[in-house]
């Protein structure tokens, strides 16, 4: 056989394994953190503006990526919310439009099975899944458990809070747990087995979040890190309250040490990702659940007016900032509408993984939109119910209404010029209102009604005199 022909026969090998690298670099799978306080307010990081509270390590994300000044959750309380971004889908579409009772023993008290979460979607593309802190998604452990929905680890606690001194966590069993109250109280689970109490909670989320990366570094991962700072109780160790000795007002001082608790475990889960070479590779998120509830915890929410619960920006207007370095531009600022349901839908979408039929993601992938290929807005419009406050918001562009669907007067808000909500111009742009109000009816004809009872129904516990 002649020589030359061997050596066409090794060039088309090598030109093909070029190929086959290129497209291999081109379809990598990229790692997703995503970072979630509770309860923390709009104005209580650095790149939103705070003074007191010092969050370099939040701010990084933020400066070395993109900050997102509109950014949304899908509802203004914990649990919705988090069904909204754990589905990728607005979860008034299937009924989690409360917060669920802690209630061990009921299958349905949470997110319904019918809904795939983006851990379930990504373990086909082959991800490997973890949450490290709060689920709030059923304590059903059997069927709601997050081993049971798609996630390959979980190191945290079923309710919608808990106590952050390990002295405290006194019941073992997180299905012994009689109620909301005593849930507080659980130690932790790894896995499916209770954990004993090790250290300040906090603190413990943060070592098990590096430790995930360290463990997971060798394959696509998407790790949710749910801290549940800066939720009440307010608690806080001496390391992080020594820190803010010039704030007098003694609720907001303990409430910046858990922030600065937060920022803190924030560094050193970046740190080790820089420690192995993956900021290329791992999209990082940070945001929080809801607005702050300023009077239970002394968070901020300024310049937006209203509080966690509320329709008002200040309910479901969060920090919002992703980094991705290589692909996404640093520094950038990015004022189009943006949402949590966003975060899955851009890993989904970036995986290759498939989405049932039937149920399409309501959020999409964010990567054009912010490196400024795709110069449109990601959303038609920011949709918001609150069925047993019988109020809507919609929002498109910078124009916002806010309207009860059973009666009652529409308002409109230009929030371009009105960030704060005090100027209602309904009276004057008729039009505008009829318009939103037809983007309200289209959509709500896609939901449902809740298909639990919330905390909301639990009998009123009278106050101590």
């Amino acid at each position: 056989m002649p020589q030359y022909y061997f050596g066409m026969k090794l060039q088309i090998f090598v030109l093909f394994s070029l190929f086959t690298q290129i497209g291999a670099a081109k379809v990598e799978k990229p790692n997703m953190i995503v970072i979630m306080c509770d309860d923390l307010g709009y104005a209580d990081v650095g790149f939103n503006g705070c003074q007191d509270i010092p969050t370099p390590h939040i701010d990084s994300i933020a400066r070395n990526g993109v900050r997102c000044t509109n950014g949304y959750v899908a509802y203004p309380v914990c649990g919705p919310s988090r069904a909204g971004f754990m589905t990728a889908r607005y979860p008034q579409r299937f009924g989690f439009e409360r917060n669920p009772q802690y209630q061990p023993q009921d299958s349905d008290m949470g997110l319904t099975r019918e809904e795939k979460t983006i851990a379930e979607l990504l373990r086909p593309a082959g991800y490997h899944s973890g949450i490290i802190g709060k689920w709030h998604l059923g304590a059903h452990i059997p069927t709601s458990h997050p081993m049971k929905r798609g996630f390959d680890e979980f190191y945290g606690h079923l309710g919608g809070g808990h106590v952050y001194f390990p002295e405290k966590l006194t019941i073992r069993r997180s299905q012994d747990a009689k109620g909301e109250s005593e849930s507080y109280r659980t130690w932790l689970m790894k896995n499916f087995e209770p954990v004993p109490p090790r250290k300040y909670l906090t603190d413990d989320f943060s070592d098990e979040a590096v430790s995930f990366v360290e463990r997971n570094r060798d394959w696509p991962f998407f790790l949710f890190l749910s801290y549940n700072a800066p939720h009440t109780p307010l608690e806080a160790t001496e390391k992080y309250l020594n820190r803010f000795s010039d704030i007098q007002d003694p609720k907001r001082k303990t409430y910046a040490a858990m922030v600065s608790a937060v920022d803190d475990g924030v560094g050193r889960v970046l740190k080790e990702v820089r420690r192995h070479g993956l900021e290329e590779k791992t999209i990082i998120c940070f945001l929080s659940d809801n607005g702050g509830p300023t009077s239970k915890n002394a968070s901020r929410n300024n310049p937006l007016r209203g509080d966690k619960g509320d329709a008002w920006e200040g309910g479901f207007r969060v920090p919002f900032a992703l980094q991705w370095k290589g692909r996404l531009p640093e520094g950038r600022v990015y004022d189009k509408p943006v949402s949590a349901l966003d975060l899955g839908g851009t890993v989904v979408a970036l995986s290759g993984a498939e989405v049932p039929e039937g149920k399409p993601l309501d959020g999409v992938n964010l990567i054009p939109y912010l490196t400024g290929e795709n110069k449109g807005a990601p959303h038609e419009a920011i949709y918001l119910r609150q069925f047993d406050r019988n109020r809507f918001a919609v929002r498109q562009g910078n124009e916002k209404i806010l309207i009860p669907w059973k009666g009652g007067k529409a308002q409109l808000y230009d929030l371009g010029k009105d960030l704060g909500e005090s100027t209602d111009l309904a009276d004057r742009f008729p039009d505008k209102v009829e318009h939103l109000n037809r983007l309200r009816i289209q959509w709500n004809r896609q939901l449902r009604e809740p298909a639990f009872l919330g905390l909301l129904h639990l009998p009123k516990r009278k106050k101590k005199p």
